[in-house]
């Protein structure tokens, strides 16, 4: 039975691979065979690797990743992405010139890769007018949205303009 597995999920030609636990040279029949339907989808365009839950991967499984990035560079110029938490698995990723043919986004943890946005402290005119703007985006996406939102953005924008006239 096997410690470790491989996950997928893939939106809009973009596949990510998530590796979990040991990934040992008896899953690589199956990864190989997902890498090769990959590679024939037409609407392939990026490739992200997860490997932030990864304990242990052996040089098999390390062939067929690198296998995506020999892919990519000759399909369509691009570099897949390598997410890595585990310094053991980085510095191994690093070694074998991962770095050359992948974008790496390593770090000894999650808080380290992932950080807060700082807290902006905008003005009332300053809100007013990220909230309108933020729904006319939504708006924009359906007519569905524009029925639902129009009244609001109508009233947000008339009490701008009345904030507005109250200034002067």
């Amino acid at each position: 039975m096997p410690s470790g597995h491989i996950l997928f999920a893939v939106h809009n030609g973009t596949y990510v691979l998530k590796f979990t636990g040991e990934i040992r040279a008896p899953m690589c029949a199956t990864l190989d065979n997902f890498l090769e339907k990959i590679f024939v989808d037409d609407s392939l365009c990026s490739i992200l690797i997860d490997l932030t839950e990864t304990e242990y991967i052996d040089s098999t499984a390390l062939g067929l990743i690198a296998k995506t990035a020999v892919f990519l560079q000759m399909y369509n110029r691009r570099k897949p992405i390598i997410l890595s938490t585990n310094p053991d698995i980085s510095r191994i990723l690093e070694s074998m010139g991962f770095d050359q043919v992948f974008i790496i986004l390593a770090c000894q943890n999650e808080e380290q890769c992932i950080n807060e946005l700082p807290e902006v402290e905008p003005s009332e005119q300053e809100m007013m007018e990220k909230v309108i703007s933020a729904h006319r985006v939504l708006m924009g996406l359906s007519e569905q949205n524009q029925a639902t939102f129009k009244s609001l953005v109508d009233a947000l924008e008339m009490e701008q303009q009345a904030q507005g006239e109250d200034r002067i």
